[in-house]
């Protein structure tokens, strides 16, 4: 999940050289601390949260580990080329309705929170080491929990984005119509799982395989979309919705969508306690209401969760 990449902002590439949209970013709160002044959006476009209002509870607080209380600092692997949810702006700073999230859960426990950029891939077997929790938009699955601590924080879906009109005519609830397409993943995903089972039905149907083209961000298969070597992108639909609303008609969003399970805040698996003071932070903040606030921010409102839990049930 982790990789080195230059600070070049990984929503420009989304947006700008993906959908052809020059926007220049500005920063907003990205650790505890560093909010800004309002709820409402910048002159660019990024929404401006102020975290200002969430206070330090210190029975939570004396309940984290001993190594983040001493450091001061939660570190957060995240592919942060994944709009809204976490993304970098030219000076390198990363924001997103993730990033504010969690940055509000560090003020609630007394702490920074520091994101570090990684592919995706690669940051739920580092939890732990090198990392102290995953946050970039993790589906909670039966086999992640297996290995891993999953705090609920959001509602997830996956659907398909297509180029305007839908020209294959796909259909993200029926594997058939991308039989014979070229399907963009992102690597590591439950996308790419279901994209090869996908295929497998195609092939027992007696029809073509699908050609699952699978990248290493999310940015690299809208990019491989727009220009047409992908006929479609599998992805969740927060994401899927940001990027069609970003490119003016030219991409839209397939309306039907499967896989409706909870995304988590993935932490090691010896350190259920740990997850619990998370899970605990976050609740507080869905109380006073700064979570909702951040998510109707970032216009992902509707994937708002009304507790946090830790390991909930899944149906994936």
């Amino acid at each position: 999940m982790f990789q080195t990449r230059n600070r070049k902002s990984r929503y420009l590439g989304a947006v700008a050289a993906v959908l052809g949209i020059s926007l220049a970013l500005a920063g907003c709160s990205a650790g505890s601390g560093s909010a800004s002044t309002s709820a409402s959006s910048s002159d660019d476009g990024i929404p401006n949260v102020s975290l200002s209002g969430v206070t330090k509870d210190d029975a939570l607080a004396a309940k984290l580990p001993a190594s983040i209380r001493d450091s001061g600092v939660i570190k957060i692997g995240s592919d942060t080329s994944y709009p809204p949810a976490e993304f970098e702006t030219d000076s390198g700073k990363v924001v997103g309705s993730d990033v504010d999230i969690a940055a509000a859960i560090g003020r609630k426990l007394g702490v920074k929170t520091e994101f570090v950029s990684a592919s995706f891939d690669g940051i739920l077997p580092a939890l732990g080491g090198k990392y102290d929790i995953g946050v970039s938009s993790f589906y909670i699955t039966n086999e992640r929990l297996k290995s891993v601590n999953m705090v609920s924080y959001a509602k997830g879906g996956t659907t398909l984005l297509v180029k305007k009109g839908n020209p294959e005519g796909l259909k993200a609830t029926d594997p058939l119509t991308m039989c014979g397409n070229t399907i963009a993943v992102q690597t590591g995903s439950t996308q790419e799982e279901d994209l090869s089972g996908f295929s497998t039905k195609c092939t027992d149907a007696g029809k073509k395989k699908i050609d699952a083209m699978s990248l290493k961000t999310s940015t690299d298969a809208i990019t491989r979309l727009r220009g047409g070597t992908a006929d479609a992108m599998l992805a969740g639909q927060d994401i899927l919705g940001y990027a069609a609303r970003q490119s003016e008609g030219e991409l839209a969003l397939v309306k039907d969508s499967y896989a409706q399970a909870p995304t988590g805040i993935a932490v090691a698996k010896d350190q259920t306690d740990f997850a619990q003071v998370i899970a605990d932070a976050l609740n507080e903040l869905i109380k006073d209401g700064t979570y909702q606030k951040v998510l109707k921010a970032w216009g992902l409102g509707s994937t708002a969760i009304e507790q946090a839990e830790v390991n909930p049930k899944t149906t994936l």
